[in-house]
């Protein structure tokens, strides 16, 4: 598993399309949904006629966290929901999921921080369990 500084990272020894299957499994487990997935390998074809390998960004949503975050921080939806992304690059496949404490960390705001990394620990086991 490879990390970077905003997200948790991991290859998966399984196809695109699997993986993305086993990741909303697994984002289920922690109690996400799954509010968007965006094809943004189709979506730039369609658009500017590139093309990329598989490329797929699911916007994932943990309902009573979300509450709690707008009730203690109203524009806190400029940064919901958690991505995660499913991605291919030289034939092998990877998701890797935001680290909210990071995009989180420049509000101060407790609860807030408090939600961040109940979050992020959750996101974390998802990646984990892949």
């Amino acid at each position: 598993m490879g990390n970077s500084d905003y997200g948790y990272r991991k290859k998966v020894g399984v196809a695109f399309e699997e993986a993305i299957e086993n990741t909303k499994q697994e984002l289920k487990k922690e109690g996400f949904g799954v509010l968007t997935e965006i094809d943004i390998k189709s979506t730039l074809k369609n658009k500017i006629d590139v093309d990329m390998e598989n490329y797929t960004i699911l916007g994932a949503c943990h309902p009573p966290s979300a509450y709690q975050s707008i009730q203690s921080e109203i524009e806190i939806g400029l940064m919901l929901p958690c991505n995660v992304i499913v991605y291919q690059k030289d034939n092998e496949v990877y998701v890797s999921a935001i680290k909210p404490s990071v995009a989180m960390g420049m509000i101060e705001n407790d609860t807030l921080g408090e939600v961040a990394t109940d979050i992020e620990s959750r996101l974390k086991k998802v990646i984990d369990s892949l």
